[in-house]
């Protein structure tokens, strides 16, 4: 699967993605348990979107670096498209 066939309020796979920007980290409390966040922008030969990285994989990942998605959640925030790991996501670097 391509970023250009990537819909809303679905699951995704992308085979070969590559960081482009990384964003701020922002902390963030959810019933009681602190938690990190930080918005990246992710593209392929077909596009771009947004990757949300959450607590402990902010620290893994960097500009430059090519990733593949599995499992992934896509959901649309303020117009544009933006993958997540969701429940069962897995990030792994290539």
């Amino acid at each position: 699967m391509a970023i250009s066939d990537l819909q809303a309020n679905s699951n995704a796979n992308l085979e070969s993605v590559e960081v482009t920007e990384k964003g701020d980290v922002r902390e963030f409390s959810r019933m009681g348990k602190l938690g990190r966040v930080s918005n990246c922008k992710i593209k392929d030969e077909s596009g771009e979107c947004d990757l949300t990285l959450w607590n402990d994989d902010i620290d893994k990942y960097s500009v430059g670096d090519k990733l593949k998605l599995s499992d992934m959640w896509v959901k649309e925030w303020n117009g544009n498209l933006q993958v997540s790991t969701g429940k069962n996501g897995v990030i792994e670097k290539l």
